[in-house]
């Protein structure tokens, strides 16, 4: 099957590859790892994040995104070229089509980098879209009505918080605390609780498990080991949900306070719009335990919480890829 659209949800923390009529193909961590002395890349993606933390000096994993941005254009594109290849078949001599999804703070800088990257890593036309948008689509909201909606998306370096109606985005903000600043804020909790040191994937993995937005009586525990920081040996430890909460909290705050803003800058009739329907959460940190009664209890605004969060960006891509006349003309000619 010769595949001439593809849809990239290209996120810090994960990358998403859809294609029409075959689905998400590729669900893979935003991840290059390279050999230091000639700068070839070894890994892609999941391979990739299996070796954080357990690699020679030589040999470096990088995150070529940093907080929804490319940070290093030559590995950004070696890893777009792998994630391309992979979605067309090696043996594919026709050039896809690609939308690929940016953060709305993006700018035009940024812009072209991402073009720039996704042309030579193989794709003929590029179509960039922002994110809001993306995941409003792929949550179902009909963002061409009259009426405002609200979306928060959630993801590995940014959130994004934006209002949309009649097919734009009326009023945002793009806060650059996200997924891997509340894994880094689970590490410095058990390091400074427990003296105990632990790593990026551990952190990740307790987040996933017992990650939780509220304290809660229902007792959610988790046990980690990581080097006890006094003996240097190896330790185990149990950790509850509600610690996590303890941890998460000041960055859930920070992530209300950019709600706040988003009302505060939108229109009165839109407010209402939004205060009627709820706020829709999407992105992967969406699957936070009670998240949805976090921001209900700080916003006092009913919060609902997309079907299957981590992929309303990339399913946001296939409407648009089914789509993509119509989009072309209206959606895809906004800056």
């Amino acid at each position: 099957m010769l595949t001439r659209k593809i849809g990239i949800d290209l996120g810090t923390a994960n990358t998403i590859v859809f294609v029409p009529g075959r689905g998400f193909i590729i669900n893979e961590p935003t991840i290059v790892a390279l050999s230091k002395p000639d700068n070839s890349v070894l890994a892609v993606g999941v391979e990739a994040k299996e070796m954080i933390g357990r690699t020679p000096e030589e040999i470096v994993a990088y995150r070529p995104l940093k907080d929804g941005v490319i940070a290093d254009y030559y590995i950004t594109k070696a890893m777009l070229t792998y994630f391309i290849a992979k979605a067309v078949g090696r043996f594919n001599i026709l050039k896809p089509d690609v939308v690929i999804s940016v953060p709305a703070g993006i700018t035009q800088t940024e812009r072209r980098a991402v073009q720039n990257a996704s042309r030579e890593a193989g794709a003929a036309e590029v179509y960039i879209v922002k994110e809001p948008i993306l995941a409003s689509l792929g949550a179902g909201i009909p963002i061409n009505a009259r009426s405002g909606n609200m979306i928060v998306n959630l993801g590995g370096g940014t959130s994004e918080v934006a209002v949309i109606s009649l097919g734009g985005i009326v009023s945002w903000t793009s806060l650059r605390v996200a997924g891997n600043k509340f894994d880094q804020a689970i590490s410095d909790y058990v390091k400074k609780r427990y003296s105990l040191a632990i790593g990026e994937q551990m952190a990740e993995t307790v987040k996933i498990q017992i990650g939780a937005a509220l304290p809660v009586k229902d007792k959610m525990e988790f046990q980690l080991r990581g080097r006890d920081l006094v003996s240097g040996l190896p330790k185990d430890i149990t950790i509850s949900g509600n610690e996590i909460s303890e941890a998460l909290n000041p960055h859930l705050m920070e992530i209300v306070g950019s709600v706040q803003n988003v009302f505060n800058a939108t229109p009165p009739e839109l407010v209402a719009d939004i205060m009627q329907k709820g706020i829709i959460l999407s992105g992967g940190t969406a699957q936070l335990h009670y998240i949805e009664d976090f921001f209900k209890r700080h916003l006092g605004v009913a919060t609902y919480t997309a079907r299957e969060p981590l992929f309303c960006v990339a399913k946001g891509t296939g409407i648009i890829l089914n789509h993509l006349p119509v989009y072309k003309r209206t959606l895809l000619n906004k800056r």
